[in-house]
């Protein structure tokens, strides 16, 4: 009896409609497929961008699993108007929403493996009248997750977030022993089941310079960080800390560590980016369904240039694609 090869199909969001998420699209389809690519998007938007880019986009239409084998598919999703590349126009933030849902709505039915997602605009969205802090907010609250974790992964590093979309003041009240406790649950069970990694080694950061200095420089690491550290590591996780951020990513700290987990946004991501900006790795740990991401914005000024960087998104589907095996 012949054994029909198993092709894992990845959703593609392209994100905002106006940003290079089109072209990096377009630029995805030239490439030789493994496994199923399904773009969910307005077919007239990417016809445009193709003909911008001076390229081919052939792309079946994705009729479900069934009838699934390796290539690109189109499942089209209409815009309100007609994009503009670099020019921003809320009569399609809902477009932009609708795409996420359609996609997450099959992921959670089995019918997609994973998604990879485009940038998105987060002030257009805004702008619109939809509340919408970012990717990972969005997939948690659709996906029925408590506790959705942030993790930059490149090559040779990964980077976890505490808190993620917060202004920075309001950092300190959001650092509880309990939120705390979740995301390093969250991170230590999918380094284990995503990453395949038996024991993991976590590197907590301090919040404060110098991890607080002893409490001369904030009390975060002896109130919250260091008693969750404490009572997770007597349950056998492998947690080193709290570290202070500014020596926690030179090569004596990182040795033998598998992540290292920053309390807030700008502490953890600046640093992998400057590590490897073209091929981190944007995953949102915690869900039901694998869910990876280019690590860069929608870079407007680009859109149907020609210039755009696809290695990002690459990097995304092929992680996707490992985290789905």
């Amino acid at each position: 009896m012949a054994h029909t090869p198993y092709h894992p199909v990845i959703a593609l969001t392209p994100g905002e409609p106006a940003g290079i998420g089109p072209d990096l699209c377009i630029q995805m389809a030239q490439r030789p497929p493994d496994g199923a690519l399904v773009v969910i998007a307005d077919p007239a938007l990417l016809a445009q961008r193709a003909r911008l880019l001076g390229l081919p986009f052939a792309a079946r239409a994705w009729k479900g699993r069934a009838k699934a084998d390796a290539g690109v598919y189109l499942l089209p999703v209409n815009s309100a108007r007609a994009v503009v590349p670099g020019r921003l126009d809320p009569a399609n933030a809902a477009y932009v929403i609708e795409t996420l849902e359609v996609a997450i709505q099959k992921c959670l039915s089995g019918e997609f493996d994973a998604l990879a997602t485009g940038p998105v605009h987060k002030g257009i969205i805004n702008d619109a009248g939809i509340p919408f802090t970012g990717h990972t907010e969005f997939l948690a609250q659709h996906s029925a997750t408590s506790q959705p974790v942030m993790l930059l992964a490149a090559p040779s590093l990964r980077v976890a977030l505490v808190t993620i979309h917060l202004p920075l003041a309001e950092v300190p009240r959001a650092l509880t022993r309990a939120r705390l406790t979740a995301v390093i649950e969250v991170l230590h069970t999918d380094l284990k089941n995503r990453f395949g990694i038996a024991d993991p080694s976590i590197l907590v950061c301090g919040l404060n310079p110098h991890a607080g200095e002893s409490g001369h420089l904030g009390r975060e690491e002896i109130d919250v960080i260091e008693p969750v550290i404490k009572q997770l590591v007597a349950r056998g996780l492998r947690l080193r800390g709290p570290v202070p951020a500014d020596t926690a990513f030179i090569p004596a700290q990182l040795a033998g560590m598998d992540a290292v987990l920053a309390m807030y946004h700008d502490q953890g991501l600046p640093v992998i980016k400057h590590h490897d900006f073209a091929h981190a790795v944007n995953v949102t740990l915690g869900l039901p369904f694998v869910r990876t991401s280019v690590d860069h914005g929608t870079a407007l000024e680009l859109a149907g240039s020609g210039r755009a960087d696809v290695s990002s998104l690459v990097a995304a589907i092929d992680m996707a694609r490992a985290l789905i095996r």
